[in-house]
């Protein structure tokens, strides 16, 4: 179980790094185009279409890493004030009807890019992008995000209720802990 955890959350961080390299790409295309555009007088074919695909492509792939830093919305009014055995419960709840909801959003994912790719579709753009390219980090992302949500659920049930306290505590003032 444990090499599970590690081996998804390894992936999941992986995922987070090609992300960063995205968005970091939009914002020097963008740049570019903002110099091209004004600076040179010059027309910009692909700089629209290039972030636009990166910047969905960096949502996509880096939800596992917020999944693990416990970056996606949430609301736990309700968690914070019942007993940690409810909350427990409430958790794994909610962790099972995301993954399943994440599960089927890349299925649906997959078959839109295996569509794509096997009809050769492109964009309708001077560009003429083959649209497998920019749609395959959707089953990429929510799959490794539903692993992940699986990964999470394992670690919810195999921690100890301390360990899961200080994990539930994301605001906490862990400062004061190191200090002597």
């Amino acid at each position: 179980m444990r090499l599970y955890i590690a081996i998804v959350s390894a992936l999941s961080r992986i995922l987070a790094v090609i992300a960063m390299f995205a968005l970091l790409a939009a914002v020097l295309v963008v740049s570019d185009m903002v110099f091209e555009r004004y600076a040179l007088g010059r027309s910009t074919a692909w700089q629209t279409e290039f972030t636009t695909y990166a910047i969905v492509a960096a949502t996509f792939l880096g939800a596992p890493w917020v999944l693990i830093e416990r970056g996606h919305v949430n609301v736990d009014l309700l968690q914070i004030s019942v007993r940690p055995r409810l909350r427990v419960v409430l958790e794994a709840s909610a962790g099972l009807a995301s993954l399943l909801f994440v599960a089927l959003l890349a299925y649906a994912g997959w078959l839109h890019f295996h569509e794509a790719l096997s009809n050769g579709w492109t964009s309708d753009t001077v560009t003429a992008t083959p649209l497998w390219i920019p749609l395959l980090p959707m089953p990429v992302g929510t799959g490794v995000l539903a692993l992940q949500y699986i990964a999470e659920l394992m670690r919810l049930f195999s921690e100890t209720p301390s360990e899961r306290a200080t994990r539930q505590a994301p605001f906490a003032d862990t400062t004061k802990a190191a200090r002597p």
